[in-house]
């Protein structure tokens, strides 16, 4: 009997476990690109605070975005509640990200270095 009982509950688990879509999609679910866009707006911020924690009037995130991407702060968390529940797209949506600013960030070491090179005299004296 204990066999059966243990056999049904981890059928049941299976089960349960495997279903598609844990989270139901929001009414007003914000679009993919669009989140992505959001959550690279929201890596620049945070990078920019740590960067001048001595700024008192800085812009807080949520207004940043509910401004910007005309979305309430309601639809935001429920859109990355239902992304965040399935991890594989998830993380696919950060590695877009990650992408983005290893892009943007390549871009302007660029110019820092092209500037840097641009200052310093060919024979290597400075007047």
């Amino acid at each position: 009997m204990k066999k059966y009982i243990l056999l049904f509950t981890i059928l049941i688990l299976g089960v349960v476990s495997c279903k598609d879509e844990i989270i139901p999609k929001p009414k007003n679910l914000i679009p993919k690109e669009k989140m992505e866009d959001i959550i690279y707006d929201l890596a620049i911020l945070e990078a920019a605070r740590t960067q001048n924690s001595s700024v008192q009037n800085y812009i807080k995130p949520t207004e940043f975005i509910i401004n910007k991407y005309k979305v309430d702060s309601l639809t935001f968390a429920k859109s990355t509640q239902y992304y965040a529940s399935d991890i594989k797209e998830y993380k696919k949506m950060y590695d877009v990200v990650k992408y983005r600013l290893s892009n943007d960030n390549s871009k302007l070491t660029s110019k820092k270095a092209v500037r840097l090179d641009e200052s310093i005299p060919k024979n290597g004296i400075v007047k």
